[in-house]
């Protein structure tokens, strides 16, 4: 079972980036990817994490992509051959901003360190 729902996942995570990329055209969402799907255990419910790259305001973002919800179901409805299409639910993924905050006090620490021997 877990092996189905990976696959399920992947493709879905591949057709939403898809119909993201060339089926919608709203300029507000910008350059968008999808970096992880989760699917509930009757796939009656997914979670798209996506990233916006060079977003000043990446939560506006996720909100024009979440009003395009419906449209991207039906497209997904289109290109996949499972019994229900999934209601989509996008998240931001914050991993990026978090890895960057990270190796920023690293670099910060390991500076500081550097003044402290010299």
């Amino acid at each position: 079972m877990a092996d189905r729902t990976q696959r399920i996942q992947s493709i879905i995570g591949k057709n939403i980036s898809e119909i993201i990329q060339f089926e919608l055209k709203n300029p507000k969402i910008g350059f968008c990817t999808v970096s992880e799907v989760w699917v509930s255990s009757d796939f009656s419910y997914a979670r798209v994490y996506v990233t916006f790259l060079g977003a000043k305001y990446p939560k506006q973002n996720l909100e024009e992509l979440n009003k395009t919800r419906g449209y991207v179901r039906s497209s997904l409805a289109k290109k996949i051959d499972i019994r229900k299409t999934p209601e989509i639910t996008f998240y931001l993924d914050e991993t990026y901003e978090k890895m960057n905050r990270l190796d920023e006090v690293l670099k910060k620490e390991s500076e500081q360190l550097q003044k402290m021997k010299k």
